[in-house]
């Protein structure tokens, strides 16, 4: 089976777990990710095959939108050994997949990308800041039915993996600056970086934007 038959078959694989997603996660978040990881990999000399399947498949066993991660990663493999993957490109892709979450940066020993990991994971994190970004942070916090801000609550610092997956400590702005905000700096690649600070710019703007609408009248 040729490349292009392939993706093709991903692509139809990916739409068919994502299209209902309700989180922000859907199947127009999963395209752009996949456009921006064609963007960055102009300028490198990554292998298509592997990073164009891990971004389609990157969310279809994301541990907090599925109840059995490690069923979706069984299915997704014996998907891509069915399309002709090898053993190897089957579990490149699924490392990727399963280690370019922001939570797995929370753990002691960080996972190291191989370069395909590292464009997807740009490519999935530039979807998270910027005016998209800020739509479904509020979407997502919307959806697990998060206070949208309290300035009582002050956002959560030095966060394990556990922490940071309890939403009922979370706020939608609080989100921004225990994870968004910090996503700037986590950039892999120069190009990831170029387009991170003017996103990252932008949300600072919302946020104090937000702050002084929010605090109208107050003295």
């Amino acid at each position: 089976m040729d490349i292009s038959e392939q993706i093709k078959q991903i692509k139809d694989f990916s739409y068919s777990k994502m299209s209902a997603d309700t989180t922000g996660h859907n199947f127009d978040h999963i395209e752009r990710v996949v456009n921006m990881v064609q963007n960055l990999s102009e300028s490198e000399h990554a292998n298509q095959l592997i990073t164009l399947a891990a971004a389609y498949l990157h969310d279809v066993a994301d541990d907090k939108l599925v109840d059995d991660p490690a069923k979706l990663e069984k299915e997704i493999k014996e998907f891509l050994q069915k399309i002709d993957f090898t053993d190897e490109q089957a579990n490149e892709v699924l490392f990727i997949t399963h280690n370019i979450g922001f939570s797995k940066s929370l753990s002691e020993n960080p996972p190291k990308l191989t370069l395909e990991g590292q464009i997807v994971q740009d490519a999935d994190r530039l979807d998270a800041i910027g005016a998209i970004g800020i739509t479904r942070a509020i979407y997502y916090g919307g959806a697990n039915a998060e206070t949208i801000y309290d300035p009582t609550v002050k956002p959560r610092e030095n966060m394990d993996i556990k922490e940071y997956r309890n939403l009922s400590d979370e706020t939608i702005i609080n989100h921004f600056y225990e994870k968004l905000l910090k996503l700037e700096g986590m950039m892999n690649t120069k190009s990831a970086q170029a387009i991170a600070k003017k996103r990252h710019k932008f949300m600072e703007d919302y946020l104090t934007e937000f702050k002084e609408e929010w605090n109208l009248g107050q003295k």
